[in-house]
């Protein structure tokens, strides 16, 4: 019977050691997710690549759960990236058509 407990307590411990190192890992996967303003400046036609190239990666299925948080925290980096460059892009064709486009008076 005594043993009994102490096994439990030997699997309740190997359990507790196996959730730490689970939670050290996501927090270093954490860590290695930049926020979008710290990638390099690529132009858009490049970013578009490398996040078709990350998505390519990822429904393979041959990356291990670290390596697949991994590239996708860098696929919502590139998507962040891209959206904004967009969003950029908007606002001066919107400013520029303004410019031309005459105001009725």
């Amino acid at each position: 019977m005594d043993q009994l407990f102490n096994d439990k307590e030997e699997t309740r411990e190997e359990m507790d050691a196996a959730l730490d190192s689970d939670s050290s890992q996501i927090a270093q996967i954490s860590e290695d997710v930049r926020p979008p303003d710290c990638l390099p400046e690529q132009k858009f036609g490049e970013q578009l690549k490398q996040l078709e190239g990350i998505v390519t990666q990822l429904e393979s299925g041959q990356l291990d759960l670290e390596d697949s948080m991994k590239t996708y925290g860098e696929g919502v980096q590139l998507i962040h990236a891209l959206q904004e460059k967009l969003s950029d892009a908007e606002q001066k064709l919107s400013v520029m058509m303004d410019e031309i486009t005459p105001t009725e008076e």
